[in-house]
């Protein structure tokens, strides 16, 4: 597939309630994936608690799909760094990520879609799974189930996997082992028992893990 883009490429594009800011990167030549023409948006977590696109795990999973071929848009919500707009309570960040997945299907009409998201990104990012035609596959990091909608009837409309340390001090670690065991289809759990929310000391073994999680769950 021709990437119409840089390497890596920030850029702005118009989303609901002004302009997005955007980095875009291309997947590695000699990733596993590098034949299928896949993308993958990321979600980041809550932009009032310092929520952005750079944070170490969603830069984390940029990497990952990176490195295996798969090309990565992450992306400011709305009053995030340089995207113009206010916090919507995950309204609007709803419509700010179905912005960004339809500029990434116009813009790589021939890349089939993945999505990411971390804690408050994965609410999201699991909302708009449901509106994203022929979805290849979701990956949830400490979802915060007990506040936000996820699934439909314990249904997903592609493979999952759930990434959850035990020792996290915003996410009801249990809360979250108990909602993956009800779930049906596809789904891979990653756990990390000393594990806080944002994977301090872990981020690593992560990578390496979901690493061998997306190679099991994305077919060739």
């Amino acid at each position: 597939m021709n990437f119409p883009f840089d390497k890596e490429q920030a850029l702005f594009i118009s989303g609901p309630c002004g302009q997005l800011q955007v980095v875009i990167h291309q997947g590695d030549d000699a990733g596993h994936f590098a034949a299928r023409d896949l993308l993958v948006v990321i979600a980041h977590p809550h932009p009032v608690h310092g929520g952005t696109m750079d944070n170490k795990v969603v830069t984390t999973l940029m990497r990952t799909y990176r490195d295996l071929g798969i090309h990565v848009v992450r992306f400011n919500f709305r009053g995030v760094g340089k995207s113009d707009g206010v916090f919507d309570d995950a309204i609007g960040e709803l419509d700010d990520l179905l912005a960004i997945i339809t500029w990434a299907k116009q813009s790589l009409p021939h890349a089939s879609i993945l999505l990411a998201g971390f804690s408050f990104g994965s609410a999201i990012a699991a909302q708009a799974s449901y509106q994203v035609g022929a979805l290849q596959h979701l990956t949830l990091v400490a979802p915060p189930v007990e506040r936000y909608a996820y699934d439909r009837e314990g249904q997903f409309p592609c493979a999952l996997a759930v990434i959850q340390g035990d020792k996290d001090e915003r996410v009801v670690a249990e809360g979250v082992y108990q909602w993956v065991s009800t779930l049906h289809g596809a789904t891979e759990l990653l756990r990390y028992p000393d594990a806080g929310h944002f994977f301090h000391g872990y981020l690593t073994q992560m990578k390496n893990d979901l690493t061998q999680t997306l190679l099991r769950q994305i077919p060739l």
